[in-house]
């Protein structure tokens, strides 16, 4: 792979020279190649198997302050030379915005961490096959109710990115990622009830065994039958860590550089103030070794930072690109293309301890619908979970919807479970918020 690396970077050297030559005052240009499989079954019989290679180039050009883009999945001298062309053409037509442009030279990742994010193994479709199956298999065999499956996957990736510019940088790493699902249908006196497990991991080692995630969904399974409907009503709620991750998605899109421009988001004109409770704060730290999230630059080549999000409730930082931070006259965070691994820091409490402090009200493990609106704040979204009574679970819950507003969730955010959902870019606990309204029946 570093054969690879060295000749995408001499690809995407070329493109930018190219593009200079035919006249373009800057440039930029990205190149990913992927290489994996994808194996999936159902009721323990293969369904799909699936071969990746493919890769691409995308490239940008500036003609003073006009911007045109193209890419190509052909990266034979022809095609990349036709890119180039189209991307130029396309800069012509387009009208000067005096926001558009490459990130500021100062901020490029001329000199990175390596944070050892590739951990390749040979693509062994026998293997995977093996691995849904065993999935399956522990899943059926947990109970006699578990009458069905919707099928188990097995991914695994290798990847090279590449990012360069007319400043002068030509950054690039290889990453791998390896990730296992499985899904299956319990049924019980005519209810029928489906969940899932998952594992995902940098390393193919670190995943969770196949039979451990095909019990696991399973018994989430099981959990969900008998499911009843409440009345409606105004309770507190406990969002399982799973899908508080969710909430802070929410959060993100609120504090990101295109929604506040657009004058769009419930957190408009927040920077400096408490957005959430004074006990709370949020890190992000993008240099974590072998890290989900864990990124040496953005998307534009800026270099990535350890950063306090929020601190005692207060918001420190929008999430900005360059153009973003040019409209609101700052400067940008590192943030084009996403997050970089965010801690929720937690207040201590276990699982059980979390359900004590709920006492009663609703534990929240599935949503549904897209229900949001990030301008208002209005949140409304279906849900499915369990009803909870003195702090021990009494009955599974659907068909409900639960309401509130963003901004009052947040700050109404009374624990956090120090128990951490560890596989994504945001690791949280579960969230206790103190009062949603609940419309059942």
């Amino acid at each position: 792979m570093q054969q690879q690396l060295a000749e995408i970077q001499s690809i995407v050297e070329d493109v930018l020279k190219l593009a200079k030559e035919k006249g373009a005052t800057q440039a930029e240009a990205s190149l990913s190649k992927v290489e994996g499989i994808a194996v999936s079954s159902r009721l323990k019989e293969v369904e799909t198997v699936e071969f990746t290679n493919d890769g691409g180039l995308g490239i940008t050009v500036y003609q003073g302050k006009k911007k045109g883009s193209a890419s190509t999945a052909d990266l034979s001298p022809q095609a990349l030379a036709l890119t180039v062309e189209k991307a130029i053409e396309i800069a012509k037509h387009t009208s000067d915005d005096e926001c558009s442009g490459l990130a500021d030279k100062n901020l490029m990742a001329f000199d990175y961490p390596d944070l050892d994010l590739y951990h390749p193994v040979e693509l062994d479709t026998e293997y995977a096959i093996q691995q849904v199956i065993a999935a399956e298999t522990s899943a059926l065999d947990v109970d006699p109710r578990i009458t069905n499956s919707d099928g188990a996957s097995y991914n695994a990736n290798l990847g090279t990115k590449v990012y360069g510019n007319s400043h002068g940088i030509n950054a690039g790493y290889n990453s791998s990622r390896f990730s296992m699902s499985c899904v299956v249908i319990g049924e019980q006196d005519g209810d029928m009830q489906r969940d899932y497990s998952y594992t995902v991991a940098r390393e193919f080692d670190k995943l969770s065994s196949p039979e451990q995630v095909g019990r696991e969904a399973a018994k989430f399974t099981l959990d969900r039958l008998g499911a009843r409907k409440i009345k409606t009503c105004k309770v507190p709620v406990l969002f399982d860590r799973e899908i508080a991750a969710g909430l802070f998605g929410h959060f993100i899109s609120a504090i990101s550089g295109g929604s506040l421009y657009r004058k769009s988001s419930f957190l408009l004109d927040k920077l400096g103030h408490q957005v959430l409770p004074k006990w709370f704060n949020i890190i992000e730290r993008p240099h974590i070794l072998r890290g989900l999230a864990s990124s040496p630059f953005d998307h534009e080549g800026v270099i990535t930072q350890d950063m306090e999000i929020v601190s005692q409730g207060v918001l420190n930082h929008y999430l900005l690109t360059s153009y973003s931070a040019r409209k609101l006259k700052m400067q940008t965070t590192g943030h084009a293309g996403g997050i970089h691994n965010w801690f929720i820091q937690h207040s201590g409490e276990s699982d059980k301890a979390m359900l004590k402090k709920l006492d009663t009200g609703l534990y929240v493990t599935e949503l549904m619908g897209q229900g949001v609106n990030i301008v208002t704040g209005d949140y409304s979204r279906g849900a499915a979970g369990f009803w909870v009574e003195n702090g021990i679970i009494q009955y599974p819950v659907h068909e409900i919807t639960i309401a509130g507003n963003l901004a009052d969730m947040l700050l109404n955010i009374v624990a956090v479970g120090a128990e951490q959902e560890t596989r994504g870019s945001v690791q949280t606990g579960s969230i206790l918020i103190e009062e949603m309204q609940i419309a059942g029946e």
